[in-house]
């Protein structure tokens, strides 16, 4: 490969990260507007013109404030483990079917349920290297929740991949050229949806960092920059969930306004979704990750196999 290929790669990825912060950036105004108007009220309204300069003054106020570290906390994962749930966060970016000259994926779904996985270890490190006992109590809340959901996300991801019968994202756009996969599965992609809000710790499963009845779970000792890492990393999360869903059943990735509104509408129901559902109880939602998802999902997914070998 020549040399301005790979410089030509890089700054793709360059402009990829700094697009996805931007868009956290803006997701997390969003939702404090959406908020306000749900609960009657206006939302940041004052820096810059209706609120719009409100997440970079956040940002920097988070940034610039000082660093705590408890006295007894194991200092290399605790610092370190906020970096590396963010640098897991915007690696899975790479993934998007790009139709230039970045990297194309022909094991994409793999590398998901890679990236996914390892995002648990993160949440858990930085539980437990707080050494205070409601950090900890916290990421095992998460950790036992994440992985609960992952099996069936896993399953309903197989139940596509069966009737694409391929691992690589650019087909999904391809086979969703005449009809969405919503209609052919729209139980299943209800179902994602509302793992998707588990997986990525979101109300009504918000129960590692459940603001109203816990002071904060697996990220109470973290201040200014580890916080602002944890935070950006969970955003950044939702924004790629809100695309998968898209690519997996709404008609794939494709550069057109239709595709980037129905984005938008999908980060929005996870908004929506927090500002009208009361939050679960931790038995039922683990109730509801192996007694309902799991038998839905691995019923789909034979239902799709007899299809699929029916009209083979």
């Amino acid at each position: 490969m020549i040399l301005i290929d790979k410089m030509m790669i890089f700054i793709g990825g360059l402009i990829l990260i700094i697009g996805v912060l931007i868009g956290v950036a803006f997701l997390t105004l969003l939702e404090r507007k959406v908020l306000g108007y749900v609960q009657i009220r206006k939302g940041p309204n004052k820096v810059g013109i209706l609120g719009i300069l409100q997440p970079f003054s956040d940002a920097i106020k988070l940034f610039t404030k000082e660093q705590t570290y408890p006295s007894f906390s194991n200092y290399m994962s605790y610092y370190f483990s906020p970096i590396i749930s963010f640098v897991l966060s915007l690696m899975i970016w790479c993934l998007i079917p790009y139709y230039f000259n970045l990297i194309s994926f022909n094991l994409g779904m793999l590398f998901f349920f890679c990236c996914l996985s390892l995002g648990v270890y993160t949440v858990m490190i930085a539980g437990w290297s707080s050494n205070s006992n409601y950090a900890l109590l916290g990421g095992l809340r998460s950790v036992a929740q994440t992985i609960s959901y992952e099996v069936s996300l896993a399953l309903i991801i197989m139940s596509g991949i069966l009737l694409v019968m391929d691992f690589n994202l650019l087909k999904f756009y391809y086979y969703q050229d005449l009809i969405w996969l919503i209609f052919l599965m729209f139980p299943i992609s209800i179902s994602w949806f509302s793992s998707s809000l588990a997986e990525t710790n979101r109300t009504p499963f918000d129960f590692a960092e459940g603001e109203s009845e816990l002071v904060s779970g697996f990220n109470v000792e973290y201040s200014s920059g580890g916080f602002a890492l944890i935070f950006m990393a969970e955003y950044s999360s939702i924004l790629f969930m809100s695309l998968f869903f898209c690519l997996m059943f709404l008609g794939g990735v494709s550069v057109s306004i239709i595709f980037y509104l129905k984005l938008a509408f999908i980060s929005f129901l996870f908004i929506w979704v927090r500002g009208t559902l009361p939050r679960y109880r931790y038995d039922k939602l683990m109730y509801l990750a192996w007694k309902s998802y799991l038998p839905i999902s691995l019923n789909f997914l034979m239902f799709y196999i007899g299809l699929k070998i029916f009209f083979m």
